[in-house]
């Protein structure tokens, strides 16, 4: 056994016992244990953690706890470019294509919205999710910390919010993922990105009102669904407004079918 401190700093305190939040304490970790042992041991998820120092060295989750270690977990810095310090992962970890849970539907079809390459399917299983994250490098958008814990997931993110809006919000400000957004050039129900078509090319699929009124269109390959600036766009585009600078959810293809 050995007994290390330990200090958690900004969210990752909101998965620590009360007692342990926004303090240094300390705690005895098994035999041989690494620090990625102990910090889950802790209650926090691997892919929560952007930087570890240990007595004010950089290390990656390999490293074992010794007597009298100090350690300090930081998450993602928002300020600060910490990238020559990062050890805990061999590339980034924030990258724009997602996979979320069973209980993040809402979130997703936000996402797509957005323009996110996002992948959600509610009979995937962790087994699934894991799989299709690994395979096709995407970040696993959960709120159960557990399924982060899992030691091949190196990309994910425990949403804290409980609504969907507010979720959205949440992702796309710690992932600082406004100015990669394309909102309204992704079908919502495929995840295919949508491409324009001549409004000749889909006059016989249109209501007679959208056909009078509306010049430009685009469809989804996948579900042939076609998309226009109708009254549902503009819908989407006002709950948008509050995630993207104002300019963000403008001058986009469609989003009525």
């Amino acid at each position: 056994m050995a007994t290390a401190w330990f200090r958690f700093y900004e969210e990752l305190n909101d998965f620590l016992a009360p007692e342990r939040r926004k303090t240094e304490f300390s705690y005895r970790c098994a035999r041989a244990a690494t620090v990625k042992n102990a910090i889950e041991a802790l209650g926090v998820p691997h892919t929560e953690v952007e930087l570890i120092l240990v007595n004010g060295e950089s290390v990656d989750f390999s490293y074992r706890v010794r007597e009298g270690d100090r350690v300090s977990v930081y998450p993602k810095f928002e300020a600060l470019d910490v990238g020559p310090l990062v050890r805990v992962r061999p590339r980034p970890l924030r990258e724009a294509r997602f996979i979320a849970d069973a209980h993040l539907g809402g979130l997703a079809r936000l996402l797509r919205m957005l323009g996110f390459d996002t992948l959600y399917d509610n009979t995937y299983d962790d087994f699934d999710i894991c799989v299709r994250a690994k395979q096709e490098g995407r970040i696993i958008l959960t709120r159960d910390r557990e399924l982060l814990k899992c030691r091949t997931i190196t990309h994910g993110c425990y949403v804290h919010a409980r609504k969907p809006q507010e979720q959205l919000k949440e992702v796309v400000e710690r992932l600082q993922l406004a100015s990669s957004a394309r909102p309204f050039s992704r079908c919502l129900h495929c995840n295919l990105l949508l491409a324009p078509v001549p409004k000749e090319q889909v006059l016989e699929r249109l209501p007679p009102t959208v056909a009078q009124v509306h010049e430009r269109f685009s469809t989804c390959e996948g579900c042939h669904r076609v998309f226009w600036e109708g009254s549902h766009w503009e819908r989407m585009r006002a709950l948008l407004s509050g995630c993207l600078p104002r300019q963000g959810t403008g001058g986009m293809e469609g989003a009525g079918a």
